[in-house]
């Protein structure tokens, strides 16, 4: 233990600050006790998702009580709201009371004013108390009173070690991975539903936390059936409702019976529950006492039987056993006085009569009546009997081998006084109905709010618990195979035994302490899974991951989950409508061992993704061991019941995909999440190694948005279309330039993120979004293109909007950085698409039942213009669509040729399109392209002229204002100013001098001139030639595609001189008018689509 001295340090004010460098002062004092509103570290957001609001305690008042550390902690001074002084952390993390999951704080009735008074008291409870006895009252159950015995008759001892080795060995091992995922951290309420949850994430934690739901809902079933069970055949059989007409009947009749006794006891539990669930906390130790005492009867009436074994006489026909309750005397006849009269038994089998005339059984005629002891003892020998297994078919008689016996017919109104098999068995139905009798372990983990100290007493409690409860069952199964006759261990209701409980015939001293002691046992196990599973429901409702079950999160005024004990009510109905206990167990075992294979899960996943915050306290698991766990559940699932396997998996699918779908935006810090993030970096790791092949190529989109002025995204439609290109499967990053300074505009920043991902969510755009600060939104466009994505997972393809209205402003900003986008693209060797009259596009929700696809394909530049419509047409917008490419041809060219070429290009490239090639024929340039280029020009000229007045006029103004004063020309134009002139100005310094201002005016009267000039300019000869193609170009596509949906169109680059920017933007203009949609295309330089497989 570490030791600290804690040195006072007076206030000195005029001591030196030097002398602060070596302070070695603690100061407890602030311990926040003057704070009257304490909030707990762990909170949650109204939506039942726990966070951490801030770790540390507020100190804002801090400065107000204490003035050494405003002193001696100045440099932090401004920080100590979000970073607050150690002493007030630690003071706030010793204040934290976890939060209890059993039901006392469901007990307290006060209100809550007197709730928030009432100081937490510290948990108390140690090993023995808070996990070992609560684990051994949840784990031994009704299958050790009520089948355990028939298991071992039916599987012979071997095979019923074995289904407890495996069984037992399943809990251990899960006992092992909880054990670790428990002593890492704090386990608050909710214990395996929290554990998992937290573990593998909101899905596997809904999915998984409604199995074991489930489960424990299903448990109360079975307990109630058993505790009915015993009540019916052992306790009061004069209570019967249904009585069977005859021997068929008899199943039926009790079925009926158990489904009445059954339901009103569900009905009395649930209120019992309802009314206070403290009645049953304080029953829990007596119900515990029973099951102990009955244990210890049955060790003790095994050791008594070595010497005195109990008289359990078996009446036995043959080798038939025979309804020990049906007749009196074991003897066909009987001696009354010196007559010897038929027995009770004489006239079961045979017709009245005397004893020569009278017509009875074959069988019963040919076979004699013996009687062997039913409870041999422990030293007979009879285990050499009970090694092996005897499994039966549905209604075949109970046969003892050894026993002479004659082959002979025997009616079926005898039927019924032979015992028989009730069910068919085999081993893998055993295994489902032993299972549940090892199940229970997560008691201790859900008391962890009690446990003074939960690390250490979650281990050592549970693997204690069970470890004794697997050397009780192992011992058992010896025992029950050595002390007692093989035809009553396969006797499953003691029928030949006088209707004695089976296990009770074993007991010291008296079958009815086995009788009463699993009579209350059960009944208040059924009670605690019936206590136990309205608060899971809760507890997953109160996480809101589910939205249907969200009802369920609200009870009554004290927190007791009213509606969720409904709900639990109506399922534990459906399994006592079930009504066998046999087919209950095999129900709950598949919801059990689903829960327990992701607890194992969540452990290996931890070990192996090795995160940071793995670190628990028990050091005894290995990731080994849990996927051994994990197998092992897995394998338990399929041997017990491969259809209820199945069904338990489907059901666990449905809600995990509901959930992913529904979108649980839940951050639990998760192994799931920290699984995605490792192979996410191994998949990026591999795919740095080199570009992807043509074969594996697909459009990874940056679509670039453009917000408006309240931060909405102006055109939505880019959006919808890049999920129309989504058949691609490729990754999309949807980007977005915000203007200003990123110290200032970080607010904005993230609100625009906010916008742009709702609206993406309303497009079902499934992508990332990036938002950047810039000086200038060109610089913010070419930071995004250069540094969008990760490793190999970059952009290969730009998509942005069309500058619309270029035309008619003065501001040449929005053309400019359009052009200057498309030349970044070109010099990255990205592809660029341009949706033209994106407004125009079809929402996700139309649908074009007819039209065509028509791709103008003049120069080719990798494929793009081929892949792009199959890739839409794989949407259920342009599914309908036909595709039509068409190709240019010149005066030279054989056209015939080109068009056979291209349909076997397509055929190759297993594209369907039809094909056309269109000649297009020398001509000369028209008057109105000469026109057209003129107005072009002037009208580039005349807004030249126009900006360079308009910067001339504001020269002039800073330079009247700053006359007797040096200025630097770089500060008359603003950052968004320097985009307009066409070189940045030299920053010089000026003094306002006479020439100057003569200078100026002699350049103000010379605009007039510029103007003259302007009318009377000659077009360039390049820019006629330029236009006379997108003139006739754009002929031939309104001609053949002016009905067309979509047109797509290579897109010419822009000059490589700038002076030509402005004219680019009327050539695509020109190219383009007349069409409803366009689709400008621009390669990435690198092939795109392949023939070859």
């Amino acid at each position: 233990m570490p030791h600290f001295t804690v040195v006072p340090v007076k206030d000195q004010a005029q001591s030196n600050y030097d002398s602060l460098e070596g302070i070695n002062w603690v100061d407890y004092r602030d311990t926040g006790q003057d704070c009257p509103d304490h909030q707990d570290t762990v909170s949650s957001d109204g939506h039942g998702n726990h966070k951490e609001d801030s770790p540390f305690l507020n100190s804002a008042d801090a400065g107000k009580k204490n003035d050494f550390y405003d002193r001696n902690l100045a440099l932090f001074e401004e920080e100590l709201d979000i970073r607050p002084k150690v002493s007030s952390l630690l003071s706030r993390l010793v204040n934290y009371t976890n939060i209890t999951q059993g039901a006392k704080e469901h007990e307290e009735e006060e209100s809550a004013e007197a709730s928030r008074r009432k100081t937490p008291k510290s948990p108390n409870m140690g090993t023995l108390m808070g996990v070992y006895l609560p684990c051994l009252q949840n784990i031994f159950g009704v299958i050790l009173f009520l089948r355990l015995t028939w298991i071992v008759g039916m599987a012979g001892i071997f095979q019923s070690l074995l289904i407890v080795l495996m069984c037992c060995s399943c809990t251990m091992l899960t006992a092992i991975s909880m054990s670790a995922i428990a002593t890492n951290g704090v386990v608050p309420a909710g214990g395996a539903y929290f554990m998992i949850s937290r573990s593998l994430g909101p899905e596997f934690g809904g999915a998984v936390g409604l199995c074991f739901y489930l489960g424990t809902t299903f448990a109360s079933a079975m307990y109630i059936l058993g505790a009915i069970e015993i009540f019916l055949k052992y306790l009061l059989p004069q209570a019967a409702i249904f009585h069977a007409t005859d021997h068929l009947g008899s199943d039926s009749a009790m079925l009926n019976n158990m489904r009445v006794y059954g339901s009103l006891c569900l009905s009395l539990m649930a209120v019992v529950v309802f009314v206070g669930v403290k009645y049953v906390n304080k029953l829990a130790s007596l119900f515990l006492a029973c099951v102990i005492i009955s244990i210890v009867s049955i060790y003790a009436g095994a050791l008594k039987s070595l010497t005195h074994p109990p008289e359990f006489p078996i009446c036995m026909l043959g080798n038939r056993t025979l309804v020990r309750d049906r007749f009196d005397v074991c003897a066909k006849t009987v001696i009354n006085g010196n007559l010897t009269v038929p027995s009770q038994l004489w006239d079961r089998f045979c017709m009245p009569g005397n004893l020569s005339s009278a017509q009875c059984d074959d069988y019963f005629i040919q076979n004699n009546v013996t009687e062997i002891q039913g409870i041999p003892g422990l030293g007979s020998g009879i285990i050499r009997d009970n090694m092996w297994s005897d499994y039966l078919q549905k209604g075949e008689i109970l046969e003892k081998a050894g026993l002479q016996s004659v082959e002979a017919h025997s009616t079926m109104e005898n039927f019924g006084m032979y015992v028989s098999a009730d069910i068919a068995t085999s081993f893998t139905l055993l295994v489902g109905i032993f299972f549940p009798s090892a199940t229970g372990i997560m008691a201790g983990s859900n008391r962890s709010g009690d446990l003074r100290d939960a690390q250490k007493s979650i281990p050592v409690g549970t693997i204690l618990a069970i470890t004794t409860t697997s050397l009780v069952y192992l011992s058992s199964v010896v025992l029950f195979g050595s002390c007692i006759e093989g035809v009553v261990l396969r006797d499953k209701f003691g029928d030949a035994v006088r209707k004695n409980l089976v296990v009770g015939t074993l007991a010291w001293p008296s079958p009815w302490v086995i009788v009463i002691g699993s009579f209350f046992s059960t009944v208040g196990a059924g009670l605690q899974s019936l206590t136990g599973a309205p608060r899971l429901l809760q507890a997953i409702a109160k996480d809101n991951i589910i939205p249907f079950l969200r009802v369920f999160g609200h009870g009554k005024t004290n927190g007791e989950p009213t509606w969720a004990l409904l709900l639990t009510g109506l399922i534990a109905e459906l399994g006592i409508l079930i009504a066998s206990l046999d087919m209950v167990a095999p129900i709950l075992s598949m919801f059990f061992l689903m829960c327990y294979l992701f607890v194992n899960l969540a452990c290996a996943v931890q070990t192996l993704l090795r995160t940071p915050n793995w670190r628990p306290r028990f050091k005894y698991y290995h990731w080994a061991l849990s996927f051994l766990g994990m197998s092992m559940c897995l394998a338990l699932m399929f041997i017990s019941s491969w259809y209820y396997a199945i069904v338990a998996m489907g059901i666990a699918g449905m809600i995990y995909k509901y959930i992913e779908y529904q979108g649980a935006e839940k951050e639990w810090g998760d192994g799931i999440r920290g699984l995605s993030l490792s192979a996410a970096r191994y998949a990026l790791l591999r795919l740095e190694v080199g570009p992807p092949h043509t074969k594996n190529w697909r459009p990874q989109l940056l679509v670039l948005l453009k917000l408006d002025e309240d931060l909405h995204v102006k055109y939505p439609r880019l959006l919808t279309f890049a999920s129309q290109l989504k058949a691609g499967k490729g990754l999309t990053i949807v980007g977005s330039v915000i203007h200003g300074n990123f110290l200032d505009s970080y607010g904005e920043m993230q609100a625009a993120e906010q916008a742009i991902k709702n609206m993406m969510e309303i497009e079902r755009v499934k992508g990332f979004c990036q938002v950047v600060v810039a000086s200038k939104v060109r610089e913010g466009v070419v930071h995004l293109i250069q540094s969008c994505g990760l490793g190999g997972m970059k952009h290969n393809t730009v998509v942005m909007g069309w500058p619309y209205g270029w035309r008619q402003s003065e501001d040449p900003r929005a053309w400019k950085t359009f052009i200057n986008t498309v030349r970044c693209t070109t010099a990255a060797h990205l592809a660029l698409m341009v949706p033209k009259n994106v407004s125009f596009y079809p929402s996700n929700h139309e649908r074009f039942t007819d039209g065509n696809i028509d791709v103008w394909w003049i120069v080719h530049d990798g494929g793009m213009l081929m892949l792009l419509p199959f890739l839409l047409k794989q949407h259920k917008v342009w599914r309908k669509c036909k595709m039509r490419i068409f190709t240019v041809a010149q005066m030279d060219d054989n056209s015939i040729q080109m068009k056979k070429d291209l349909a076997t290009f397509l055929y190759q490239l297993r594209i369907e399109a039809e094909v056309e090639v269109v000649e297009m024929h020398d001509s000369d340039i028209s008057a109105y392209t000469y026109e057209r280029t003129l107005m072009m020009e002037q009208r580039s000229q005349m807004l030249r002229q126009m900006r360079l007045s308009s910067a001339e006029r504001q020269r002039e103004a800073q330079l009247v204002k700053d006359r007797h004063s040096l200025v630097r020309m770089g500060s008359l134009y603003s950052d968004e100013e320097e985009e307009v002139v066409e070189a940045p100005p030299e920053k010089v310094q000026m003094t306002w001098t006479r020439e100057k201002c003569e200078a100026e005016r002699r350049n103000r009267n010379n605009a007039p001139e510029n103007f003259r000039e302007l009318m009377s300019l000659k077009p360039d000869q390049s820019n006629v030639r330029r236009m006379h193609t997108a003139v006739k170009l754009n002929e031939v596509i309104v001609n053949r595609s002016h009905d067309a949906r979509l047109v797509l169109l290579n897109m010419p680059g822009p000059p490589r001189n700038t002076d030509g920017d402005e004219n680019y933007m009327e050539f695509l203009e020109v190219l383009t008018e007349g069409l409803e949609r366009v689709l400008l295309v621009r390669g990435g330089g690198r092939e795109v689509i392949t023939i070859y497989s």
